[in-house]
């Protein structure tokens, strides 16, 4: 019996729930999935070799009996001796020199690259087959990101498989790889979204649909988690495609540029909407702006003048007040009077005096 891997190491979470780094929607009481999402981010989680995924359950179960598992684990032993076998006519061919490096039109044979092709397709169709008879049909759609945006890429993944737009699609579990044990330039996460059936067509466009007009996510294909389970990868010997779907065969490429640019010309519409004030703000502050120009716009009335304080007759409250005060207040100039004028005038002189000396304030002394 060839070796394999158990589908449930790299396809199914945890069943330990010490397992912290796995949440569902029975947690929910302990830990939200925002709070799990910002706890447990990839690239700041790094595999020691305990905790190579973060995963993400949304309400559907997918949960397989045990006699599932039995007939997951036959196709498993099928699928490996086929991919052995392919592998090994693979490189027949590539060792055959009897079949040419390029095809011939009038010999009609075959290049080196068409033999190897039609193999390698016959060997899809035929996984293909034993998928369908066990029952293992299961796959997920590939995500890559690289280590300075995959926290946000996969804040998105798993917020709209649980409560978005990814919930109402057959899409039930999500996963990403966090940070490898040694440092690995350029190194791409990947991010994986499960679904139930890689053969069922109108399910995987539904998910990329939303993933493209939704998201602005642009995936690399669907794999089938047998095609995991048996080690088939884009470096496989056998040179098997390891994608059951890629993108332009689910939609035409046409029409994945037209959801992507909908996705960001709707961005972009969204950020400007947030600069533009709102309609009742505005209105606000254009009614505002009306009053201001409105009261610019009225002449400023002069301010009235303060009215003088008739002056008191002499005598009447000051009884220091002089006569020529009360002269002063005529319109008509007081007569001079007759006789000694120098005498009158010094008198005149030091009342003045007298009077500035009484109505002035006299100033603190800076020392005694």
């Amino acid at each position: 019996m060839a070796e394999h891997k158990k589908p449930e190491v790299e396809d199914a979470p945890p069943q330990s729930s010490s397992y912290p780094y796995a949440w569902s929607p029975d947690r929910e009481s302990e830990l939200s999935l925002a709070q799990f999402l910002t706890k447990y981010k990839p690239s700041m989680v790094q595999d020691d070799g305990t905790k190579p995924w973060i995963w993400a359950r949304g309400s559907k179960s997918n949960s397989r009996t045990d006699e599932q598992a039995k007939k997951e684990e036959t196709a498993v032993e099928e699928a490996t001796e086929l991919l052995k076998e392919v592998t090994e006519k693979v490189e027949k061919i590539k060792n055959d020199s009897s079949i040419p490096v390029r095809s011939s039109k009038k010999t009609g044979a075959k290049s080196k690259k068409e033999v190897r092709e039609a193999e390698q397709a016959a060997a899809t169709e035929k996984l293909k087959e034993i998928s369908i008879k066990h029952g293992f049909i299961g796959g997920k759609w590939l995500i890559f990101a690289p280590s300075d945006r995959v926290d946000m890429v996969w804040h998105t993944v798993a917020t709209s498989l649980v409560s978005g737009p990814l919930a109402d699609t057959s899409a039930y579990l999500a996963k990403v790889a966090t940070c490898p044990q040694n440092e690995t330039p350029h190194y791409q996460h990947v991010i994986c979204i499960y679904i139930p059936d890689v053969y069922d067509k109108d399910a995987i466009t539904e998910i990329l649909r939303v993933l493209l007009r939704q998201h602005g996510i642009t995936p690399l294909g669907v794999k089938s988690n047998l095609y995991t389970s048996i080690g088939v990868d884009s470096k496989h010997a056998s040179g098997i495609q390891s994608t059951t779907w890629k993108n332009t065969a689910v939609l035409p490429d046409a029409e994945i540029k037209a959801l992507k640019e909908e996705y960001f010309s709707a961005l972009n519409a969204a950020k400007e909407a947030k600069k533009e004030p709102s309609p009742e703000k505005a209105s606000k502050e254009e009614t505002e702006a009306k009053d201001d120009v409105e009261s610019s716009a009225k002449p400023v009335k002069a301010k009235p003048k303060p009215k003088l304080k008739p002056k008191k007759k002499a005598g009447a409250d000051d009884p220091f007040a002089s006569d020529d005060d009360e002269a002063g207040s005529d319109d008509k100039p007081a007569p001079r009077p007759k006789g000694n004028t120098s005498k009158r005038s010094a008198a005149v002189a030091n009342d003045d005096s007298d009077d500035e000396a009484e109505s002035k304030p006299q100033k603190k002394r800076a020392r005694a």
